[in-house]
């Protein structure tokens, strides 16, 4: 059955299991397996509760905040007691009493309590933190915690039964997190971890974890100079270096070529917008504390904001001419930068910063229309994922939660005629989906894309999104064949999500070594001696006219230190001339990867890798 808020408890791997308390009629069972996302969290969720019951025995007098399980593992916020210190070097110890405690089988044990109750026995075992969150967050009424051996904790669940099915645990990482997110609050110690039902299952993660760690975005950038971070611009803004900007070009024109079919129109919207804009939007209701500061100008008594999103402007563009039925669909693109507040703490390389750029589309159609567009978006996702070896992909409707009437805009009519003709559309296109509820945007349904990289790892790229509402909030409207004003329909679109986290995936998809009609550099020219110097730029600046991007590496070196250092670049192919090649107009080619070799005449050369880069992209225009 499906994860719901009232799930008492979870038996992970299919095992027969009994409730640790008596049903009642509005409780459920579920059983899942480690390997669901459900039961993963589960089994993540009480391995974070087994180490604060571990921190317990080890550190008298520690302080709980939050520990949530997260999509790779989990994690505990803790204020160790003064005079206490948690470091990597206690890791070991950590990880040896979690698996004592598992070893005793402990039941987990739910229990209802109401919130005077809570706040008085929290308040007895000295948690602060636990006592302040019961007071701002939860309501008056019954409060769930629960109990595994000495230590309890305040949680709605899941759980598993008991704590015996954990037989593997590995304590990641150590971190500085501010209490509640809040700069101004005091700084806890957070701890990241990950378990498995089987040691096997561990040893495999570890491997897998030494792959990332070669193939992590920020060190390959690094060695191929594609972008960089600098203090002094700012903490999570990139700076694309010449190589890097390249690349990102080049992403930029294959989708355009994707595109061409679909007649889209592309815009360019300024990198902020007055505040008004994005109240009506309803972007800064819900987005407003992600958002970065609106601007004031005293002269005008005017505010603005740097853009968080570019779907408002584009209303503005539908807007701004009255419409008919026969101009639609209208579909407006662009490769519009957007700025978001991201904590200092959560930035990480390209794949979580301050500003990205997106590769946005709005499209403005027909209630009749919208199956077929959505359709058409969908093949134009596959085929960016065709192209790139993404072919390891999920893919999600998200759903809102009709209880949650605070995050969602729009009435349950509109909400019910979006997420039904998304689901229409992923049957005509046979695409299997799972749907997941209360992961919709606050103003529609959307369906999104997971790949799994070359390593296993699971990312979120591609999206489309159904929007009945800004149109609504907007007042947009298109005279109909009866003459009657109608409102639009509009769907949110972006086949790589940003520029900036594409990039990243795939180059630790790739590990740096990008298909070649996309790697900025295709050839590196290795004169062995200064002597054929001038040949290789002869090389260079034919191979310039023909289409082939290459570079010379003249260095005073010797031709096996430039063998290696092009190699690091994750150059495809290096080129060696000699006496024998400068007086006969040949190349001695040799593949990245000491792989295959060959001398051949420098027409021959050029063809191959025009071949080469021609059937790469094949599959992007049929």
């Amino acid at each position: 059955p499906a994860l719901a808020r009232n799930v008492v408890s979870c038996g992970v791997n299919g095992e027969t299991v009994e409730l640790n308390r008596p049903i009642e009629e509005d409780s459920t069972i579920a059983l899942y397996k480690f390997e669901d996302e459900e039961g993963k969290h589960t089994f993540w969720h009480t391995s974070a509760h087994l180490l604060a019951e571990a921190l317990q025995e080890l550190y008298p007098g520690i302080q709980f905040g939050f520990g949530p399980a997260v999509e790779n593992g989990f994690f505990y916020d803790v204020m160790p007691a003064e005079g206490q210190v948690i470091s990597e070097n206690d890791f070991g110890k950590i990880e040896a009493k979690m698996m004592e405690l598992a070893k005793k089988n402990e039941p987990v044990v739910r229990r209802e309590v109401s919130k005077t109750d809570a706040l008085e026995e929290f308040k007895a075992d000295g948690q602060t933190y636990k006592c302040e969150h019961i007071d701002l967050d939860l309501e008056d009424g019954t409060i769930t915690t629960y109990t595994q051996g000495n230590f309890t904790d305040l949680c709605r669940g899941p759980h598993l039964l008991n704590t015996g099915l954990i037989k593997a645990v590995k304590i990641t990482s150590v971190a500085g997190a501010f209490w509640r997110g809040d700069a101004k609050r005091e700084q806890m110690t957070r701890i990241y971890g990950i378990s498995f039902p089987k040691k096997k299952m561990l040893d495999e993660y570890l491997v897998m974890l030494e792959e990332a760690k070669k193939r992590d975005h920020r060190k390959i950038g690094k060695e191929m100079e594609l972008f960089m971070f600098s203090d002094r611009v700012g903490k999570g803004l990139p700076i694309w270096l010449p190589k890097g900007t390249d690349l990102r070009l080049r992403l930029q024109e294959l989708l355009r070529k994707l595109l061409k079919p679909y007649n889209y129109q592309e815009v360019i919207t300024p990198g902020i917008g007055g505040k008004s804009l994005y109240v009506t939007s309803g972007h800064y209701a819900h987005y407003g504390k992600d958002a970065f500061q609106p601007i004031h100008t005293p002269e005008e008594d005017e505010e603005y904001m740097l853009k968080p999103m570019n779907c408002p402007h584009h209303c503005e563009v539908f807007a701004r001419k009255p419409r008919s039925y026969k101009d639609l669909p209208l579909r407006i693109a662009e490769f519009g930068t957007v700025f978001r507040y991201e904590k200092s703490g959560e930035l990480h390389g390209l794949t979580r910063v301050r500003t990205f750029t997106q590769d946005d589309a709005h499209l403005f159609v027909r209630p009749d229309q919208v199956r077929q567009e959505f359709e058409n978006i969908i093949d134009i996702i596959l085929k960016v994922f065709s192209i790139f070896g993404f072919d390891n992909y999920e893919a999600q409707i998200s759903l809102h939660d009709p209880k949650d009437t605070e995050k969602y805009i729009g009435s349950e009519e509109i909400w019910a005629e979006s997420e039904n003709a998304i689901r229409e559309a992923c049957r005509e296109k046979g695409l299997e989906v799972r749907e997941e509820v209360g992961e919709a945007a606050f103003y529609g349904p959307k369906l999104d894309f997971m790949v799994k990289d070359a390593i296993g790892r699971r990312w979120q790229l591609g999206t489309i999104q159904v929007d009945y509402n800004l149109p609504q909030r907007f007042k947009l409207e298109y005279t109909d064949e009866d003459n009657t004003k109608k409102t639009p329909v509009m769907i949110h679109r972006a086949p790589f999500g940003s520029l900036e986290r594409f990039t990243a995936v795939l180059i630790e998809h790739t590990a740096g070594h990008f298909p070649l009609w996309l790697t900025p550099d295709q050839v590196a020219i290795l004169p062995i001696s200064e002597k054929y110097n001038d040949y290789a730029k002869e090389l260079q600046a034919y191979f310039d006219n023909a289409g082939v991007r290459a570079i010379v590496d003249d260095r005073n070196e010797k031709i096996g230190r430039k063998i290696r250092d092009n190699e690091l670049s994750r150059i495809p192919y290096m080129v060696v001339v000699g006496e024998k090649e400068a007086a006969e107009g040949l190349v001695a080619m040799r593949k990245q990867g000491g792989g295959e070799q060959a001398t051949m005449t420098k027409e021959e050369f050029v063809k191959r890798i025009l071949d080469e880069v021609d059937a790469q992209l094949n599959v992007a225009t049929k």
